[in-house]
């Protein structure tokens, strides 16, 4: 597998299968941390469970309702918050050298769909 970086507006997500330790790296504009593969899968799979259920909720909700969701996995936790078509996203990495990051909600549904095509080729 080819080294991968995709990014936009205040987003930016990559894959390098030839790192050593860490071959996932999530960030925004102004920071950025490197991920175990674990890690990585982790935030690829909980990011796309949050983006559906942020978006089911959109029936159950009015207009001006913001509401919060969280996931979370052994290795992170991310925490959704604002409204189901446009929410913040929060990440905190619990194991090894630790971490902590979000993204405005301008960034959050690239990022996501970015996700989940990361390791397809």
């Amino acid at each position: 597998m080819a080294r991968q970086i995709k990014s936009g507006a205040g987003w930016r997500i990559g894959w390098d299968a030839a790192a050593p330790d860490y071959v996932g790296l999530v960030g925004s504009d102004d920071w950025a941390i490197e991920l175990t593969e674990a890690e990585l899968n982790d935030f690829c799979r909980l990011i796309g469970q949050l983006a559906i259920a942020m978006g089911q909720m959109a029936t159950e909700l009015m207009d001006e309702e913001k509401i919060s969701c969280e996931v979370e996995s052994d290795l992170l936790w991310l925490e959704a918050e604002g409204y189901p078509h446009a929410f913040t996203l929060r990440l905190i990495l619990h194991t090894g050298r630790r971490g902590e990051g979000n993204w405005a909600a301008s960034a959050v549904s690239e990022l996501a769909r970015a996700a989940q095509t990361l390791k397809v080729f």
